[in-house]
Protein backbone atom coordinates (compact mmCIF):
# COMPACT_ATOMS: atom_id res chain seq x y z
CA UNK A 1 0.00 0.00 0.00
CA UNK A 2 1.34 3.64 -0.82
CA UNK A 3 1.58 6.66 0.96
CA UNK A 4 -0.68 9.58 -0.39
CA UNK A 5 -0.65 13.37 0.15
CA UNK A 6 -3.47 12.99 2.48
CA UNK A 7 -1.92 10.71 4.73
CA UNK A 8 0.74 13.61 5.40
CA UNK A 9 -2.60 16.00 5.51
CA UNK A 10 -4.18 14.13 7.94
CA UNK A 11 -1.36 14.22 10.10
CA UNK A 12 -0.57 18.25 9.88
CA UNK A 13 -3.88 19.02 10.75
CA UNK A 14 -4.86 17.55 14.01
CA UNK A 15 -4.60 19.46 16.93
CA UNK A 16 -6.37 17.28 19.49
CA UNK A 17 -3.23 15.11 20.79
CA UNK A 18 -5.49 11.79 21.68
CA UNK A 19 -7.05 11.84 17.96
CA UNK A 20 -3.77 12.50 16.81
CA UNK A 21 -2.39 9.72 18.31
CA UNK A 22 -4.74 7.26 17.16
CA UNK A 23 -4.65 8.45 13.60
CA UNK A 24 -0.87 7.74 13.75
CA UNK A 25 -1.14 4.23 14.96
CA UNK A 26 -4.19 3.94 13.09
CA UNK A 27 -2.47 5.02 9.55
CA UNK A 28 0.48 3.55 10.35
CA UNK A 29 -1.32 -0.53 11.01
CA UNK A 30 -3.28 0.53 7.55
CA UNK A 31 0.06 0.77 5.88
CA UNK A 32 1.67 -2.67 6.92
CA UNK A 33 -1.76 -4.28 7.07
CA UNK A 34 -1.28 -5.52 10.60
CA UNK A 35 -4.08 -5.32 13.76
CA UNK A 36 -1.87 -4.79 16.56
CA UNK A 37 0.13 -1.68 17.70
CA UNK A 38 0.82 0.54 20.58
CA UNK A 39 2.16 4.26 21.19
CA UNK A 40 4.54 5.31 23.58
CA UNK A 41 5.50 8.43 25.60
CA UNK A 42 8.58 8.58 27.59
CA UNK A 43 6.99 11.02 31.05
CA UNK A 44 8.22 11.08 34.66
CA UNK A 45 11.70 8.47 34.28
CA UNK A 46 8.86 5.83 33.07
CA UNK A 47 7.83 5.09 28.74
CA UNK A 48 3.88 5.19 29.14
CA UNK A 49 1.63 3.73 26.90
CA UNK A 50 -0.87 6.49 25.24
CA UNK A 51 -2.70 4.37 22.65
CA UNK A 52 -3.23 0.48 21.57
CA UNK A 53 -5.05 -0.89 18.66
CA UNK A 54 -5.64 -4.42 18.46
CA UNK A 55 -6.57 -7.62 20.32
CA UNK A 56 -5.92 -7.14 23.72
CA UNK A 57 -5.15 -3.32 23.78
CA UNK A 58 -7.08 -2.50 27.02
CA UNK A 59 -4.75 -4.57 28.48
CA UNK A 60 -1.63 -2.37 26.99
CA UNK A 61 -3.11 1.13 27.28
CA UNK A 62 -2.10 2.87 30.46
CA UNK A 63 0.46 0.79 31.42
CA UNK A 64 3.84 1.86 32.06
CA UNK A 65 7.74 0.50 31.47
CA UNK A 66 10.60 1.73 33.73
CA UNK A 67 13.81 2.85 31.33
CA UNK A 68 16.02 0.12 33.13
CA UNK A 69 13.77 -2.65 31.83
CA UNK A 70 14.61 -4.04 28.84
CA UNK A 71 12.31 -3.63 26.16
CA UNK A 72 12.16 -2.67 22.41
CA UNK A 73 10.00 0.43 23.22
CA UNK A 74 12.57 1.63 25.47
CA UNK A 75 15.77 1.02 22.91
CA UNK A 76 14.50 2.50 20.23
CA UNK A 77 13.95 5.75 22.59
CA UNK A 78 17.61 5.45 23.84
CA UNK A 79 19.03 4.93 20.60
CA UNK A 80 16.59 7.10 18.48
CA UNK A 81 16.48 4.52 15.45
CA UNK A 82 13.83 2.27 14.06
CA UNK A 83 14.02 -1.33 14.45
CA UNK A 84 12.77 -4.47 13.33
CA UNK A 85 12.78 -7.49 16.11
CA UNK A 86 11.34 -11.06 16.38
CA UNK A 87 9.11 -12.25 19.36
CA UNK A 88 12.57 -13.94 20.18
CA UNK A 89 14.28 -10.99 20.80
CA UNK A 90 16.35 -10.01 23.92
CA UNK A 91 14.91 -6.82 23.84
CA UNK A 92 11.46 -7.92 23.58
CA UNK A 93 9.13 -8.02 27.12
CA UNK A 94 7.02 -10.83 26.85
CA UNK A 95 5.72 -10.53 30.07
CA UNK A 96 3.47 -8.13 28.59
CA UNK A 97 1.93 -10.92 26.43
CA UNK A 98 1.74 -13.49 29.02
CA UNK A 99 -2.41 -13.63 29.23
CA UNK A 100 -2.54 -12.97 25.34
CA UNK A 101 -3.94 -15.69 22.94
CA UNK A 102 -1.96 -14.44 20.15
CA UNK A 103 1.18 -13.41 20.91
CA UNK A 104 3.58 -11.18 19.01
CA UNK A 105 5.64 -12.63 15.96
CA UNK A 106 7.17 -9.66 14.41
CA UNK A 107 7.94 -5.82 16.07
CA UNK A 108 8.21 -3.08 13.85
CA UNK A 109 9.22 0.24 16.31
CA UNK A 110 9.76 3.80 15.13
CA UNK A 111 10.86 6.32 17.15
CA UNK A 112 9.23 10.11 17.56
CA UNK A 113 11.64 12.66 17.43
CA UNK A 114 11.02 16.33 18.31
CA UNK A 115 11.73 19.14 15.35
CA UNK A 116 15.73 18.55 16.84
CA UNK A 117 17.11 14.91 17.68
CA UNK A 118 15.50 14.11 21.05
CA UNK A 119 13.58 11.52 21.20
CA UNK A 120 9.94 11.37 23.32
CA UNK A 121 8.33 8.27 22.47
CA UNK A 122 7.89 5.42 20.18
CA UNK A 123 5.16 3.79 18.13
CA UNK A 124 5.42 0.09 17.31
CA UNK A 125 3.35 -2.35 15.16
CA UNK A 126 2.91 -5.76 15.56
CA UNK A 127 2.87 -8.83 13.00
CA UNK A 128 0.70 -11.41 14.75
CA UNK A 129 0.17 -13.65 11.80
CA UNK A 130 1.52 -16.93 12.16
CA UNK A 131 4.65 -16.84 9.80
CA UNK A 132 5.46 -13.39 10.45
CA UNK A 133 5.48 -12.19 7.09
CA UNK A 134 2.53 -9.51 6.98
CA UNK A 135 4.74 -6.73 7.45
CA UNK A 136 6.93 -4.88 3.98
CA UNK A 137 10.48 -4.78 5.37
CA UNK A 138 11.45 -3.48 2.09
CA UNK A 139 14.34 -0.46 3.16
CA UNK A 140 12.65 1.94 0.48
CA UNK A 141 9.28 1.14 2.05
CA UNK A 142 10.61 1.40 5.95
CA UNK A 143 12.18 4.78 5.21
CA UNK A 144 8.99 6.01 3.60
CA UNK A 145 7.00 5.16 6.84
CA UNK A 146 10.20 6.73 8.73
CA UNK A 147 9.48 9.91 6.92
CA UNK A 148 5.53 10.11 7.90
CA UNK A 149 6.34 9.11 12.09
CA UNK A 150 8.43 12.44 11.43
CA UNK A 151 5.68 14.37 10.60
CA UNK A 152 3.29 12.87 12.61
CA UNK A 153 5.69 12.87 15.44
CA UNK A 154 6.46 16.96 15.48
CA UNK A 155 2.63 17.33 14.91
CA UNK A 156 1.91 15.10 18.04
CA UNK A 157 4.41 17.36 19.88
CA UNK A 158 3.52 20.52 19.09
CA UNK A 159 -0.30 19.00 19.57
CA UNK A 160 0.69 17.92 22.73
CA UNK A 161 2.89 21.65 23.98
CA UNK A 162 -0.24 23.06 22.96
CA UNK A 163 -2.63 21.37 25.18
CA UNK A 164 0.32 22.15 27.50
CA UNK A 165 -0.58 25.92 27.30
CA UNK A 166 -4.12 25.66 26.84
CA UNK A 167 -4.57 23.66 29.98
CA UNK A 168 -2.07 26.32 31.82
CA UNK A 169 -4.05 29.17 30.15
CA UNK A 170 -7.30 27.72 31.48
CA UNK A 171 -5.92 27.37 35.48
CA UNK A 172 -4.68 31.26 35.03
CA UNK A 173 -8.06 31.73 33.60
CA UNK A 174 -9.90 29.95 36.78
CA UNK A 175 -7.69 31.96 38.97
CA UNK A 176 -8.52 35.22 37.57
CA UNK A 177 -12.15 34.92 37.78
CA UNK A 178 -11.56 33.71 40.78
CA UNK A 179 -9.91 36.70 41.87
CA UNK A 180 -12.75 38.77 39.99
CA UNK A 181 -15.26 36.99 41.49
CA UNK A 182 -14.18 36.46 44.97
CA UNK A 183 -15.59 33.15 44.83
CA UNK A 184 -14.06 31.58 47.60
CA UNK A 185 -15.17 29.55 50.43
CA UNK A 186 -14.82 31.90 53.46
CA UNK A 187 -14.40 30.77 57.46
CA UNK A 188 -12.19 29.46 60.01
CA UNK A 189 -14.79 27.88 62.21
CA UNK A 190 -14.50 24.40 63.38
CA UNK A 191 -17.58 23.19 61.20
CA UNK A 192 -16.22 24.69 57.78
CA UNK A 193 -12.64 23.38 58.38
CA UNK A 194 -13.57 19.96 58.72
CA UNK A 195 -15.53 20.98 55.77
CA UNK A 196 -12.90 21.57 53.58
CA UNK A 197 -10.92 18.45 54.60
CA UNK A 198 -13.34 16.16 53.24
CA UNK A 199 -13.40 18.58 50.17
CA UNK A 200 -9.57 17.64 50.24
CA UNK A 201 -10.68 14.11 50.32
CA UNK A 202 -13.76 14.32 48.41
CA UNK A 203 -11.55 15.71 45.64
CA UNK A 204 -8.73 12.93 45.00
CA UNK A 205 -11.36 10.48 44.14
CA UNK A 206 -14.27 10.25 41.25
CA UNK A 207 -17.07 8.82 43.26
CA UNK A 208 -20.57 10.65 43.40
CA UNK A 209 -20.77 13.29 46.50
CA UNK A 210 -24.20 14.08 48.01
CA UNK A 211 -24.00 17.73 49.53
CA UNK A 212 -26.71 18.61 52.52
CA UNK A 213 -27.99 21.54 54.49
CA UNK A 214 -30.02 23.72 54.10
CA UNK A 215 -30.86 26.62 51.49
CA UNK A 216 -27.95 29.04 51.26
CA UNK A 217 -25.29 27.28 53.16
CA UNK A 218 -23.10 27.17 49.89
CA UNK A 219 -23.71 23.99 48.39
CA UNK A 220 -22.81 24.60 44.71
CA UNK A 221 -19.62 26.57 46.03
CA UNK A 222 -18.53 23.35 47.64
CA UNK A 223 -19.13 21.05 44.87
CA UNK A 224 -17.13 23.23 42.77
CA UNK A 225 -14.12 23.15 45.31
CA UNK A 226 -14.12 19.18 45.10
CA UNK A 227 -14.32 19.41 41.09
CA UNK A 228 -10.91 22.24 41.48
CA UNK A 229 -9.48 19.64 43.21
CA UNK A 230 -9.90 16.63 41.71
CA UNK A 231 -8.29 15.15 38.10
CA UNK A 232 -11.00 16.38 36.18
CA UNK A 233 -10.37 20.30 37.50
CA UNK A 234 -9.20 20.79 33.79
CA UNK A 235 -12.64 19.38 32.50
CA UNK A 236 -16.20 21.56 32.10
CA UNK A 237 -18.03 22.12 35.53
CA UNK A 238 -21.61 22.27 34.71
CA UNK A 239 -24.22 22.59 37.07
CA UNK A 240 -28.75 22.21 36.59
CA UNK A 241 -30.82 22.76 39.46
CA UNK A 242 -33.49 20.36 39.28
CA UNK A 243 -36.62 21.75 40.45
CA UNK A 244 -36.03 24.88 38.23
CA UNK A 245 -37.40 23.20 35.24
CA UNK A 246 -40.60 20.59 34.23
CA UNK A 247 -39.47 17.10 34.12
CA UNK A 248 -39.66 16.61 30.20
CA UNK A 249 -37.54 19.75 29.43
CA UNK A 250 -35.21 18.59 32.36
CA UNK A 251 -34.53 15.24 30.73
CA UNK A 252 -33.71 16.93 27.68
CA UNK A 253 -31.30 19.18 29.30
CA UNK A 254 -29.29 16.35 30.93
CA UNK A 255 -29.90 14.10 28.31
CA UNK A 256 -29.73 16.12 24.94
CA UNK A 257 -32.11 14.78 21.67
CA UNK A 258 -32.28 13.65 18.66
CA UNK A 259 -33.50 15.81 15.46
CA UNK A 260 -37.63 14.53 15.95
CA UNK A 261 -38.04 13.60 18.82
CA UNK A 262 -40.80 15.93 19.81
CA UNK A 263 -42.36 18.90 18.14
CA UNK A 264 -39.43 21.82 17.64
CA UNK A 265 -36.66 19.86 17.32
CA UNK A 266 -35.07 20.60 14.42
CA UNK A 267 -31.10 19.78 14.98
CA UNK A 268 -29.48 16.88 17.35
CA UNK A 269 -28.68 18.71 20.45
CA UNK A 270 -26.02 17.23 22.96
CA UNK A 271 -27.26 17.09 26.99
CA UNK A 272 -25.26 18.41 30.20
CA UNK A 273 -23.64 14.98 30.79
CA UNK A 274 -22.66 14.79 27.10
CA UNK A 275 -21.32 18.44 27.03
CA UNK A 276 -19.41 17.80 30.96
CA UNK A 277 -17.43 14.76 29.54
CA UNK A 278 -14.49 14.08 31.49
CA UNK A 279 -15.44 16.75 33.83
CA UNK A 280 -18.07 17.37 36.82
CA UNK A 281 -21.91 17.70 36.59
CA UNK A 282 -23.78 19.57 39.87
CA UNK A 283 -27.37 18.71 40.48
CA UNK A 284 -28.88 21.03 42.70
CA UNK A 285 -32.69 20.12 44.80
CA UNK A 286 -31.68 16.22 43.28
CA UNK A 287 -34.59 15.58 45.76
CA UNK A 288 -37.17 17.36 43.56
CA UNK A 289 -36.10 15.45 40.42
CA UNK A 290 -39.21 13.07 38.85
CA UNK A 291 -39.07 9.53 40.12
CA UNK A 292 -39.01 8.75 36.56
CA UNK A 293 -36.17 10.49 35.43
CA UNK A 294 -34.40 8.97 38.65
CA UNK A 295 -34.43 5.81 36.87
CA UNK A 296 -32.59 7.28 33.56
CA UNK A 297 -30.39 8.95 36.26
CA UNK A 298 -29.50 5.79 38.20
CA UNK A 299 -28.57 4.27 34.55
CA UNK A 300 -26.05 6.97 33.76
CA UNK A 301 -24.54 6.38 37.33
CA UNK A 302 -24.23 2.69 36.99
CA UNK A 303 -23.61 2.32 33.58
CA UNK A 304 -21.53 4.98 32.45
CA UNK A 305 -23.99 5.81 29.38
CA UNK A 306 -26.96 7.77 27.87
CA UNK A 307 -29.20 7.55 25.78
CA UNK A 308 -30.34 11.12 24.18
CA UNK A 309 -34.66 11.80 23.68
CA UNK A 310 -35.92 10.06 21.04
CA UNK A 311 -32.62 8.39 20.23
CA UNK A 312 -32.09 4.26 19.87
CA UNK A 313 -28.46 4.72 20.15
CA UNK A 314 -26.43 4.79 23.63
CA UNK A 315 -23.58 7.06 24.32
CA UNK A 316 -20.10 6.53 26.91
CA UNK A 317 -19.47 9.13 29.22
CA UNK A 318 -17.12 10.02 31.71
CA UNK A 319 -18.19 12.19 34.21
CA UNK A 320 -18.57 12.90 37.63
CA UNK A 321 -21.79 13.35 39.80
CA UNK A 322 -22.19 15.53 42.64
CA UNK A 323 -25.60 16.32 43.83
CA UNK A 324 -27.07 18.64 46.57
CA UNK A 325 -30.25 18.46 48.13
CA UNK A 326 -31.99 20.33 50.77
CA UNK A 327 -34.30 17.83 52.23
CA UNK A 328 -34.43 14.53 54.25
CA UNK A 329 -33.86 12.23 51.39
CA UNK A 330 -33.78 8.62 54.14
CA UNK A 331 -37.62 10.15 54.26
CA UNK A 332 -38.35 10.41 50.82
CA UNK A 333 -36.95 7.12 50.43
CA UNK A 334 -39.23 5.49 52.85
CA UNK A 335 -42.36 7.48 51.57
CA UNK A 336 -41.52 6.62 47.66
CA UNK A 337 -40.67 9.52 46.72
CA UNK A 338 -36.87 9.05 45.86
CA UNK A 339 -35.46 5.54 44.59
CA UNK A 340 -33.71 4.04 47.21
CA UNK A 341 -31.11 2.06 44.70
CA UNK A 342 -30.45 5.71 43.47
CA UNK A 343 -29.88 7.38 46.64
CA UNK A 344 -27.13 4.66 47.40
CA UNK A 345 -25.46 5.44 44.52
CA UNK A 346 -25.59 9.29 45.18
CA UNK A 347 -24.86 8.90 48.39
CA UNK A 348 -21.12 7.21 48.42
CA UNK A 349 -19.60 10.27 49.80
CA UNK A 350 -21.50 12.47 51.90
CA UNK A 351 -20.66 16.48 53.09
CA UNK A 352 -23.22 18.06 55.60
CA UNK A 353 -22.72 22.43 55.45
CA UNK A 354 -23.03 23.64 58.34
CA UNK A 355 -26.19 26.38 59.11
CA UNK A 356 -24.53 29.83 59.32
CA UNK A 357 -26.36 29.77 62.91
CA UNK A 358 -24.01 26.91 63.43
CA UNK A 359 -21.06 28.74 62.72
CA UNK A 360 -21.24 32.24 64.07
CA UNK A 361 -17.78 33.22 64.30
CA UNK A 362 -17.62 33.17 60.60
CA UNK A 363 -20.23 36.22 60.24
CA UNK A 364 -17.67 39.04 61.05
CA UNK A 365 -15.53 37.13 57.84
CA UNK A 366 -18.45 36.66 55.91
CA UNK A 367 -19.65 39.84 56.53
CA UNK A 368 -16.24 41.81 55.73
CA UNK A 369 -15.97 39.29 52.53
CA UNK A 370 -19.10 40.79 50.91
CA UNK A 371 -18.34 44.14 52.09
CA UNK A 372 -14.79 44.48 50.35
CA UNK A 373 -16.48 42.69 46.97
CA UNK A 374 -19.24 45.01 46.86
CA UNK A 375 -17.42 47.69 46.85
CA UNK A 376 -14.96 46.43 44.57
CA UNK A 377 -17.44 46.14 42.43
CA UNK A 378 -19.04 49.10 42.29
CA UNK A 379 -16.17 51.46 42.51
CA UNK A 380 -16.68 52.14 46.42
CA UNK A 381 -14.39 52.34 49.12
CA UNK A 382 -16.64 49.48 51.63
CA UNK A 383 -18.82 50.51 53.87
CA UNK A 384 -17.31 49.68 58.22
CA UNK A 385 -19.88 47.94 60.55
CA UNK A 386 -20.31 49.06 64.10
CA UNK A 387 -19.70 47.31 67.28
CA UNK A 388 -23.56 47.43 67.91
CA UNK A 389 -24.18 46.35 63.75
CA UNK A 390 -22.10 43.77 63.78
CA UNK A 391 -22.99 42.28 67.47
CA UNK A 392 -26.40 42.35 66.08
CA UNK A 393 -25.50 40.51 62.88
CA UNK A 394 -23.97 37.58 65.12
CA UNK A 395 -27.19 37.49 67.38
CA UNK A 396 -29.29 36.51 64.73
CA UNK A 397 -30.53 32.98 63.50
CA UNK A 398 -30.31 33.91 59.56
CA UNK A 399 -32.55 31.27 58.33
CA UNK A 400 -31.49 32.31 54.90
CA UNK A 401 -28.25 31.62 56.22
CA UNK A 402 -25.20 33.01 53.86
CA UNK A 403 -27.34 33.90 50.98
CA UNK A 404 -29.32 36.23 53.19
CA UNK A 405 -26.68 37.46 54.52
CA UNK A 406 -24.64 38.41 51.29
CA UNK A 407 -28.13 39.99 50.12
CA UNK A 408 -28.29 41.87 53.41
CA UNK A 409 -24.92 43.53 52.61
CA UNK A 410 -25.71 44.02 49.05
CA UNK A 411 -28.57 46.47 50.65
CA UNK A 412 -26.00 47.99 52.97
CA UNK A 413 -23.61 48.80 50.22
CA UNK A 414 -26.43 50.44 47.68
CA UNK A 415 -28.77 52.29 50.37
CA UNK A 416 -27.16 52.92 53.60
CA UNK A 417 -25.99 56.91 53.71
CA UNK A 418 -22.44 57.23 55.04
CA UNK A 419 -19.38 55.01 55.56
CA UNK A 420 -20.64 53.13 58.52
CA UNK A 421 -23.41 50.41 59.21
CA UNK A 422 -25.11 51.09 62.44
CA UNK A 423 -27.57 48.98 64.11
CA UNK A 424 -30.25 52.12 63.05
CA UNK A 425 -29.49 50.76 59.36
CA UNK A 426 -29.96 47.56 60.29
CA UNK A 427 -33.84 45.58 59.48
CA UNK A 428 -36.20 45.28 62.99
CA UNK A 429 -36.03 41.85 62.84
CA UNK A 430 -31.91 41.85 63.02
CA UNK A 431 -31.98 44.15 66.13
CA UNK A 432 -34.54 42.63 68.16
CA UNK A 433 -34.65 38.96 66.96
CA UNK A 434 -37.77 37.79 68.95
CA UNK A 435 -39.51 40.08 66.13
CA UNK A 436 -41.66 37.85 63.28
CA UNK A 437 -38.69 37.59 61.06
CA UNK A 438 -40.07 37.95 57.60
CA UNK A 439 -40.72 34.89 55.00
CA UNK A 440 -37.40 32.96 54.40
CA UNK A 441 -37.39 33.84 50.97
CA UNK A 442 -37.68 37.53 51.05
CA UNK A 443 -34.63 39.73 51.24
CA UNK A 444 -35.34 42.99 53.97
CA UNK A 445 -34.82 46.57 52.26
CA UNK A 446 -33.16 48.34 54.90
CA UNK A 447 -35.31 50.77 57.32
CA UNK A 448 -34.30 54.15 55.47
CA UNK A 449 -36.21 52.39 52.78
CA UNK A 450 -38.85 50.83 54.43
CA UNK A 451 -39.67 54.40 55.37
CA UNK A 452 -39.22 56.16 52.48
CA UNK A 453 -41.48 53.52 50.74
CA UNK A 454 -44.09 53.58 53.22
CA UNK A 455 -45.44 57.05 51.91
CA UNK A 456 -45.31 55.49 48.19
CA UNK A 457 -47.63 58.92 46.96
CA UNK A 458 -44.34 60.77 47.83
CA UNK A 459 -41.91 59.87 45.11
CA UNK A 460 -40.16 62.91 44.92
CA UNK A 461 -38.64 61.82 47.98
CA UNK A 462 -36.72 59.12 46.36
CA UNK A 463 -33.57 58.81 44.05
CA UNK A 464 -34.61 56.53 40.93
CA UNK A 465 -32.75 53.76 42.14
CA UNK A 466 -34.72 53.78 45.35
CA UNK A 467 -37.73 53.72 43.57
CA UNK A 468 -36.67 50.99 41.02
CA UNK A 469 -35.78 48.72 43.91
CA UNK A 470 -38.68 49.60 45.76
CA UNK A 471 -40.79 48.93 42.36
CA UNK A 472 -39.23 45.53 41.87
CA UNK A 473 -39.34 44.25 45.31
CA UNK A 474 -43.25 45.16 45.31
CA UNK A 475 -43.47 43.18 42.33
CA UNK A 476 -41.64 40.38 43.90
CA UNK A 477 -43.53 40.27 46.81
CA UNK A 478 -47.06 40.33 45.26
CA UNK A 479 -46.54 37.35 42.88
CA UNK A 480 -44.66 35.15 45.64
CA UNK A 481 -40.85 35.72 44.15
CA UNK A 482 -42.10 34.24 40.85
CA UNK A 483 -39.69 36.20 39.14
CA UNK A 484 -41.41 35.56 35.64
CA UNK A 485 -44.79 36.31 36.44
CA UNK A 486 -42.80 39.88 38.08
CA UNK A 487 -41.48 40.48 35.21
CA UNK A 488 -44.60 39.92 32.90
CA UNK A 489 -46.02 42.14 35.41
CA UNK A 490 -43.44 44.75 34.69
CA UNK A 491 -44.22 44.34 30.68
CA UNK A 492 -40.60 43.40 30.51
CA UNK A 493 -38.58 40.27 29.23
CA UNK A 494 -37.57 37.91 32.04
CA UNK A 495 -33.89 38.54 30.94
CA UNK A 496 -34.22 42.27 31.86
CA UNK A 497 -35.69 41.60 34.39
CA UNK A 498 -33.35 39.44 35.62
CA UNK A 499 -30.21 41.86 34.40
CA UNK A 500 -32.17 45.23 37.03
CA UNK A 501 -32.54 42.77 39.82
CA UNK A 502 -28.52 41.83 40.01
CA UNK A 503 -27.65 45.59 39.32
CA UNK A 504 -29.97 46.27 42.07
CA UNK A 505 -28.24 43.28 44.48
CA UNK A 506 -31.64 41.41 44.44
CA UNK A 507 -31.63 37.59 44.25
CA UNK A 508 -33.73 35.18 45.88
CA UNK A 509 -33.15 33.29 49.13
CA UNK A 510 -33.91 29.34 48.74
Amino acid sequence: MTISINDYKALSQELDPEKLQTQILTLLLKLQNVERGSLWLKRDGMYECVEALGDKSENVKGAKISAQEKSIVGWVIQNGKMTVAEAGDSRHLSSFERDFKIKSKLILCFPLHLKGLEVYGAVQVIDTSTSGEQLNQDPAYLTMLQDLVDIGSISLSNSLEFQKQRIEFAQLSRTLSSIRNNKTIVGRSQSVNKAMKLVENYGATSYPVLLYGESGTGKELFAEEIHAQSARAQKPFLTQNCSAIPENLLESELFGYVKGAFTGATTNKSGLFEAADGGTVFLDEIGDMDINLQAKLLRVLQENEIKPLGGTQTKKIDIRIISATNRNLEEDVRSGRFREDLYYRLNVLPLKLPALRERKEDIHLLTEHFLNREAAHSHMLPKQMSAEAMDAMKNYNWPGNIRELENMVKQFQAMVPGDTVTDSDLPLHIVHPGATPPPKAQPQTPPAIQEQTAAQEDFSALTWKEMEYSYIMKLLEKYRWNISRAARAADVNRSTFDSRMKKLGISKNG
